[in-house]
């Protein structure tokens, strides 16, 4: 069946991988991705199906509402599958005013463009919102989060979220709107900007730099590879019930200092140095205020009532994102320098925009 459906954030690391599962696996479709190209969407990601009959690239912002409701206008998408984030806890601490207008106020803009566009004619539609799972706040040494879990976030980011959140549930008892959620575990894998943990411990260490890790080193997280929760996210959008929140995890909990000397230990086998070597760079530094102790994924929902499981163990995936990292170092020096933002500049005219 053709259907238009509109992804936002799909030339960032998430968005990117929802991205080239769609265009590929339903050729009928017709896959628009609206970035803004920040810091952390990169184009590069999609160089494998950018020619695609089926995908067509808009740079735009979430939160341009005269821009937002003329694309919707234009192309009557029937579903929205919405991604775009400001992400990075860290970043949120220092300006969370950059996480509420994107993180809220571009979920706004986006659930009253579709019901504008679809209001009692909500037949074969669906607003899909991908979240995360630090809307739940933290987790002691025992249990996990469930789809029932109460929110309680503890940064600005997990905040932000939250009521994003929110405001989607808002428009599906409000309006109508046949909206599915999800709640995601952290994610790695290929094209992973490097300011979050792995991809910063790769470069790192290619580079001789420090591996930061925060306080102890004891703050538990659970892990999904990239390709497993996008694969998750294309069986909730086309058999999620609509209304319900899905929990998505890897039922794979690590510590950040124990995560840390395996990937040292990779590291070091892949390069040919001894083992040990890039533990050398580990260094503590001070804690981050309101860090989260533990996160993890009650995802037997999805499993039950989708049949999704994670594919890709914990090694393998590690693995194959180090491969990655080091069979790309142009994106990966891109990504680091910059310079790719020179060029969506002077591509898309943004440049102080």
């Amino acid at each position: 069946m053709s259907k238009k459906i509109l992804i936002t954030g799909g030339a960032g690391f998430i968005g990117s991988h929802v991205v080239r599962q769609l265009v590929t696996k339903y050729p009928d479709y017709q896959v628009f991705n609206l970035d803004a190209l920040t810091y952390a969407g990169n184009l590069t990601n999609l160089t494998d199906v950018e020619h695609r009959p089926n995908y067509h690239f808009v740079k735009g912002d979430i939160t341009d509402e005269t821009a937002v409701n003329a694309l919707f206008a234009e192309h009557r998408f029937e579903a929205v599958i919405h991604l775009a984030a400001e992400s990075h806890v860290d970043r949120s601490i220092a300006d969370p005013f950059a996480f509420v207008k994107t993180n809220v106020l571009g979920t706004v803009v986006l659930l009253q463009a579709f019901k504008e566009l679809w209001f009692n004619n909500w037949a074969g539609k669906r607003f899909y919102h991908v979240s995360t799972d630090e809307v739940y706040g933290t987790l002691g040494e025992t249990g996990l989060f469930t789809e029932t879990t109460p929110y309680a976030p503890n940064s600005p980011y997990s905040a932000s979220k939250a009521s994003s959140d929110h405001f989607v549930r808002a428009y599906g008892e409000t309006y109508g709107m046949p909206f599915v959620i999800s709640n995601c575990s952290n994610n790695y894998g290929p094209n992973h900007f490097p300011e979050k943990l792995i991809p910063l411990c790769i470069h790192n260490i290619l580079h001789g730099k420090p591996l930061p890790i925060y306080g102890n080193g004891k703050f538990i997280r659970d892990w999904l590879y990239v390709v497993d929760h996008a694969r998750a996210i294309d069986l909730v959008f086309h058999r999620g019930v609509d209304f319900e929140t899905y929990n998505i995890g890897g039922f794979n909990e690590w510590t950040n200092i124990d995560l840390v000397k395996l990937l040292c230990q990779l590291m070091d086998e892949k390069l040919g140095k001894p083992i040990g070597t890039s533990e050398g760079l580990i260094t503590y530094i001070t804690d981050r205020p309101g860090h989260d102790l533990r996160y993890a994924i009650d995802a037997r929902k999805i499993n039950a009532e989708l049949g999704w499981k994670p594919t890709v163990t914990f090694e393998q995936g590690l693995a194959q994102t180090i491969d990655w990292f080091l069979n790309n170092p142009e994106w990966l020096a891109n990504v680091t320098s910059g310079s790719y933002q020179g060029y969506y500049d002077k591509q898309y005219n943004t440049k102080d925009k």
